[in-house]
């Protein structure tokens, strides 16, 4: 499966980052091949507005099938969800520790937004 998990670095070694719209990175990795890449998030770090938005169609531009992150806002999971995204909140440790816990089954998919809109 294709996912993206917010990160606070490039790596799979890299923290989860908590938040979805302003996590510095992306880290795209298919769990069936082990490859990934970073994808630069700079964009949303300091946005005034749409953050949410705009993180969340840049994941629908990476073909993921889900998400991995700390939180998601309603902006962000109403696009997401629209796109036929899963989105698994409660993330946390590395990245490659996140990865670990969906494949086990210790992630579970989200019915809605966990926090509020321009939550830091």
């Amino acid at each position: 499966m294709k996912i993206a998990v917010t990160s606070q670095g490039p790596t799979l070694e890299s923290e989860v980052d908590p938040r979805f719209a302003r996590a510095r990175y992306l880290i795209v990795a298919d769990t069936e091949t082990g490859e990934f890449h970073a994808v630069d998030n700079e964009q949303n770090l300091n946005a005034a507005h749409g953050a949410g938005v705009q993180a969340a169609q840049l994941v629908a531009g990476q073909g993921v099938e889900a998400v991995l992150t700390g939180h998601c806002g309603p902006r962000a999971f109403q696009v997401l969800t629209a796109g036929g995204i899963k989105i698994f909140n409660g993330a946390e440790g590395t990245v490659a520790d996140a990865i670990e816990r969906l494949k086990s089954g210790e992630l579970t998919e989200t019915d809605g937004a966990d926090v509020g809109s321009h939550w830091m």
